[in-house]
């Protein structure tokens, strides 16, 4: 089942047009803010850009794995499985599935947002989305044992738990305004 929204052809595309001239000004202004940063100091912007790359070497790896499991996942899921487990028609089930694997998973911001669109287009709901997303980047109970390390476990367990039913906020959110609701 193909989903709907309330947008059409025309408005996605100034959507995307939107996104992709928002995208080249970004890049514009980081290529100036780096001249700038090069003009004033040769020495730290070299520093500071090795540290990046080095960084995007040790990120790298674990973005690649991700993305290629996902998509081997959904080469081999077909779009009906993926509809019955975390669909629009999947409700609340679905919400919550989405809500605790989210919560349960450790993956960066960079690698969940791609991930989304993949699902988004192999028949995953928005409001689903939008709960995997929103828990996945604020709940964590992988990270738990480091966090209740330095705030305590009150305070761990609390932020834990407001993050989830914000998650589920969000997710209503979601689908209030893309219609699933």
């Amino acid at each position: 089942m193909l989903q709907t929204n309330r947008f059409d052809n025309r408005t996605l595309g100034k959507i995307v047009l939107g996104v992709a001239m928002g995208t080249l000004i970004l890049y514009g202004l980081t290529v100036g803010l780096l001249g700038l940063s090069f003009a004033k100091d040769k020495k730290k912007t070299k520093q500071a850009l090795r540290k990046a790359t080095k960084a995007l070497e040790n990120i790298l790896p674990a973005f690649l794995v991700v993305i290629l499991l996902v998509g081997i996942l959904l080469a081999l899921m077909d779009p009906q499985f993926i509809t019955s487990l975390i669909g629009r028609d999947s409700g609340a089930w679905g919400t919550l599935l989405a809500l605790l694997v989210g919560s349960a998973t450790l993956i960066p911001g960079f690698v969940a947002f791609p991930t989304a669109a993949m699902l988004l287009q192999g028949g995953a709901g928005y409001m689903q989305i939008g709960a995997f997303v929103s828990s996945l980047m604020m709940v964590g109970v992988v990270t738990f044992p480091i966090e209740k390390t330095y705030f305590g476990i009150k305070l761990t367990v609390l932020r834990n738990a407001l993050a989830f039913l914000f998650s589920i906020v969000v997710a209503l959110g979601i689908g209030y305004v893309m219609g699933e609701l």
